[in-house]
């Protein structure tokens, strides 16, 4: 069985537009079951997910417990063999979590999946990286992106390097939209809370691949998802001082590299 869960923070449209597409994909031979963790709970998210949907098993929580909680408190009523865990603003193609499914079932030696993001537009999102160093962050959020050896940099970053056609074993996947097995969660346990909204996608792979378990990007599946990056605003570096994403987003990066070092490492 495919245990869903979706992540929301006070978006009962998108959550509504996520919940149909979920019952308009699915086939009704796929057991699966949906939790929706509500990490600020609404009058208008609860009616979404209690009257449109009572099918849907409903985690509402008072204050915003970010999404690192969310997705623990998600992973620990779960009953399935795996977990897929999305964003309110993922939007699967027909068939892609059972392919998913499938393709993890055939290779136990997976603990973690992520398919195929795309923009409403059907361009490709990027959604898998090798891991972050410092300068890595610097040169994304500052003019220095524009510097030819520091573009080679972060396209090695962005793995531009790879044929990313193909299912291909990466460092790390973007939060959006993750597949985990639940015998590498026992193992790896779930996230770390430290993170409250940030790098918590990051952290958690290092700990598959530590023991053991292989983290894959798998193009095979495709998700629109509706990617609004707000820890990046207009003002590049002084973001620290205006943007509280930002903000949330440098902390949870330092508290990222003092449990994790400063040094590259790399998996693949």
């Amino acid at each position: 069985m495919l245990s869903i869960i979706i992540v929301n923070y006070k978006n009962a449209p998108l959550l509504r537009l996520c919940l149909k597409s979920l019952q308009r994909v699915i086939s009704d031979s796929f057991l699966h079951e949906i939790i929706v963790v509500d990490a600020s709970a609404d009058a208008d998210t609860a009616y979404v997910a209690t009257e449109e949907f009572p099918h849907v098993h409903y985690l509402p929580f008072k204050e915003n417990i970010g999404y690192t909680r969310g997705v623990n408190e998600g992973l620990k009523i779960a009953k399935g063999d795996f977990m897929f865990i999305i964003n309110a603003d993922i939007i699967p193609l027909e068939g892609s979590m059972e392919k998913m499914c499938a393709y993890m079932k055939d290779h136990p030696e997976i603990g973690m999946l992520g398919p195929q993001l795309l923009n409403f537009d059907g361009s490709i999102q990027q959604s898998c990286f090798r891991f972050y160093t410092p300068l890595t962050i610097i040169y994304r959020r500052t003019f220095l992106r524009k510097l030819p050896f520091v573009k080679n940099i972060l396209n090695r970053f962005l793995m531009k390097d790879k044929d990313l056609t193909q299912p291909l074993a990466v460092d790390w996947l973007m939060g959006s939209a993750l597949m985990v097995s639940k015998k590498a969660v026992e193992i790896a346990r779930y996230m770390d809370e430290q993170f409250y909204l940030y790098m918590s996608d990051v952290d958690w792979p290092r700990r598959f691949w530590e023991n053991g378990y292989q983290v894959v990007f798998f193009p095979k599946a495709m998700m629109y998802h509706y990617h609004r990056r707000e820890s990046h605003g207009a003002f590049d570096i002084l973001d620290a001082i205006f943007n509280h994403r930002t903000q949330q987003h440098i902390t949870d990066a330092f508290r990222y590299f003092r449990k994790n070092g400063f040094r590259e490492a790399s998996y693949i």
